[in-house]
């Protein structure tokens, strides 16, 4: 019986965690599926219930399962505690001991959904663009790290090892797509951008059936905007990939509709790209499709369910043109939402 451990965190996190496990568990009817949940402390509420955000409990729980799907974590709530208690540093923790160092997320513009998209539809039409962010090397590991009265200091550092095997994720990826890859580093000023935009380079001797180019992050900032339908796979390192992935996830039309997915050594894990969001929490009206659609990558990558996915992902759609949350100008609360997309995709399994 596949486990997912359940890390429903803070805010908004249980209430749309809580969506995407009922449409799992609309899946597991249909199509026996078997899967078990349990549900685990994680981020703020396992700080005010542990003292730590990722406590032992959760960590055994994370590893013994074969899916982690998460919430939503961190708030204002604990911006006070030391930072090495915070929210966001259990996150990196899990990130860190799980090995997951490639983060998947796509921005897709759905058919007939353009005008959610604060892009002309012209622009947006089209877009199907999947980033791939390095998740546990860069700056935001890299060591010296620290801070004085008089200055702060951080250390951006990649080995060839960490570049080469995101690089391959991102090759592979492309052979399944369009067969682009576009590799985003700051080549010009950095040499940890040279270095990367070289080891890129000689990863793609093995995927000669895959086109490269290499764009500088500014650059490409721009393109994601006034150009995103022309990329395909988009592969960069964590800081450029934590920026361009929230950058891209606007053109859908809100950070509620995007999933990621993040792949490495042991337990993968799922969660939505937004956060927390405190201020609507408990009032029924958060957007649950990132955390679906999370669910959707879940049965894809950690359960080899792909059709399966694809129905669900079919599902949202549908339940995204019929009535979105008021997000997105519709006015379906949190469970409405989610009673769409189960009867939609009761219907498209039938």
């Amino acid at each position: 019986m596949p486990k997912i451990a359940l890390l429903p965190g803070d805010g908004i996190g249980p209430e749309v965690t809580s969506a995407a496990v009922e449409v799992l568990k609309a899946a597991d009817r249909i199509y026996g599926l078997h899967l078990e949940f349990e549900a685990f402390p994680f981020g703020g509420n396992a700080i005010d219930t542990h003292g730590e955000p990722f406590p032992e409990v959760t960590q055994k729980g994370c590893l013994e399962s074969d899916a982690i799907l998460l919430g939503a974590i961190g708030g204002p709530k604990w911006d006070h505690v030391a930072r090495h208690l915070r929210a966001e540093t259990g996150l990196l923790a899990l990130r860190k001991a799980h090995g997951l160092y490639a983060n998947l997320r796509p921005a897709r513009v759905l058919p007939g959904l353009e005008h959610l998209s604060p892009l002309k539809p012209e622009i947006a039409r089209g877009v199907d663009v999947l980033v791939i962010r390095e998740l546990t090397g860069g700056i935001y590991f890299g060591t010296p790290r620290g801070m004085s009265e008089a200055e702060g200091w951080n250390t951006e550092r990649y080995s060839k090892p960490e570049v080469e095997r995101i690089a391959r994720v991102a090759f592979e990826a492309a052979r399944k797509r369009r067969g682009q890859v576009c590799s985003v580093d700051k080549a010009n000023v950095l040499e940890v951008g040279e270095f990367w935009r070289k080891t890129v380079g000689e990863a793609h001797k093995s995927y000669p059936e895959v086109s490269l180019e290499h764009q500088y992050v500014d650059a490409m900032a721009m393109h994601l905007v006034t150009r995103p339908g022309r990329f395909d796979v988009v592969v960069t390192g964590n800081l450029f990939g934590d920026i361009l992935s929230d950058l891209a996830s606007v053109v859908p039309g809100s950070l509620g509709l995007l999933p990621s997915a993040s792949l490495g050594e042991k337990t993968p894990l799922f969660e939505p790209v937004h956060g927390s969001a405190p201020d609507i929490a408990g009032k029924g009206i958060a957007n649950p499709t990132a955390a679906i659609l999370s669910a959707a990558m879940l049965l894809t990558h950690a359960l080899g369910h792909p059709d399966v996915a694809q129905k669900l992902e079919a599902a949202v759609t549908t339940a995204l043109s019929v009535n979105p949350t008021p997000d997105l100008g519709g006015k379906a609360s949190t469970h409405a939402f989610t009673q769409q997309v189960v009867e939609a995709f009761n219907k498209v399994s039938a």
